[in-house]
């Protein structure tokens, strides 16, 4: 990874921008509003010499995604993973399956969670979980459950305790979906209507609250009281996101900060914390439980910076859902902040969720080495590939 890191830096010309945050910051940065935007699209074309201040928004886009060619299809990067070697010796054929393992019937067990005797709540509320998602989540926390217990005990089994935090994970995601879908009034998700779309506003928001009821039900049956206050800080961190997305700063020094705030607590905290969650099941060393967190935290960064970038980059029919929504919605995303302080938007976001993966990296290589271990390893990689 070492040496393709090195050729797309040479590739794009990095130079680093002022004021750019690193892996450690605990960052802030948020949405602006249409004056805002619009003072965004006038900064953009001023500093490249310009006088454009009506430019429409398709042209700030076309801006930030012509800035780094080498960067704009992130899919050129994209590398498959047939057969490979782990740094512990043993072989398997692609991360997602090896987590998959102990993930066989996920969503149908989700289901199961969701006893709802209403027709038309239970067509609402297992709409998201027909199979056809990513399931990011589930495989992070299948993998990091197997690499810490291999770490501690050398225990090569899952714990019916740890495999329920995936599908808890899998669970309080959609249901933050959901309710993202009705704030910014979402047509589509994953190639299909969405269901406040389908079902209306006030519906939806009542199936998200049923599921994340769900969530908590089974997050309740595990019994541990330290795994309940760790997830149950997810569920806080995503309301506290939300409303970091609904404010905005007028500083521009403190837009990234809220920005990379907001992009935690929305986004990296389910990770990290669920991460966690299984660390503390699987291993009584707070210094594994640390080792998991941070590796949850940096990927999920990195994750959302990487959507942003696709979100500028990517096509709907790719994306599964329409893309440049949060400039259309008068959100700044790392490419807009970036391009704000005069620096190629789409090559510096790319760049940021670099340095968050290797920090990621650099935290899970402290485990003993396991094919699971080495399959977070690939996944923090995989995270920078991805076009969809």
């Amino acid at each position: 990874m070492a040496s393709r890191w090195w050729r797309w830096r040479r590739g794009c010309s990095w130079k680093p921008a002022a004021r750019s945050p690193g892996p450690g910051s605990p960052g802030r940065a948020g949405p602006l509003g249409p004056s805002a935007a619009a003072e965004v699209r006038a900064q953009v074309h001023r500093r490249k010499g310009l006088d454009l201040s009506q430019i429409p928004y398709i042209n700030l886009v076309k801006h930030l995604t012509s800035a780094c060619p080498n960067v704009c299809r992130i899919s050129r990067f994209h590398h498959t993973t047939p057969d490979s070697k782990t740094h512990s010796g043993e072989k398997y054929t692609d991360p997602f399956k090896l987590g998959w393992r102990d993930l066989k019937g996920l969503y149908e067990d989700i289901r199961k969670e969701l006893l709802i005797s209403t027709s038309e709540l239970k067509e609402m509320s297992e709409y998201y979980f027909d199979g056809k998602g990513k399931a990011f989540r589930p495989i992070i926390v299948a993998l990091m459950a197997r690499a810490c217990n291999i770490h501690h005990n050398n225990s090569r089994h899952v714990q019916a305790s740890q495999r329920a935090i995936a599908l808890i994970a899998e669970m309080i995601h959609t249901a933050s979906l959901v309710h993202d879908d009705v704030i910014d009034d979402a047509s589509s998700r994953r190639g299909k209507h969405t269901v406040n779309k389908i079902w209306g506003e006030k519906k939806a928001v009542l199936a998200g609250d049923l599921i994340l009821s769900a969530a908590s039900i089974a997050l309740a049956r595990i019994g541990n009281t330290t795994v309940i206050s760790i997830l149950t800080q997810v569920i806080e961190d995503l309301v506290r996101g939300e409303f970091l997305q609904l404010g905005s700063k007028e500083n521009e020094n403190e837009r990234f900060a809220h920005y990379l705030e907001k992009t935690f607590k929305k986004t990296a905290s389910l990770i990290a914390n669920s991460c966690k969650a299984v660390s503390v099941l699987g291993c009584p060393d707070p210094v594994v439980h640390e080792i998991a967190y941070q590796y949850g935290k940096n990927v999920g960064i990195a994750f959302q910076l990487i959507d942003d970038v696709l979100d500028f980059t990517s096509c709907s029919d790719q994306m599964g859902k329409p893309t440049s929504a949060d400039l259309k919605l008068g959100l700044a995303t790392g490419p807009v902040l970036f391009a704000c302080q005069q620096s190629d938007g789409v090559q510096q976001t790319t760049y940021l969720a670099q340095q968050y993966c290797h920090e990621a990296i650099r935290e899970i290589s402290k485990l003993r080495p396991s094919p699971e271990r080495d399959a977070l390893i690939q996944l923090s990689e995989i995270v920078l590939t991805r076009d969809k």
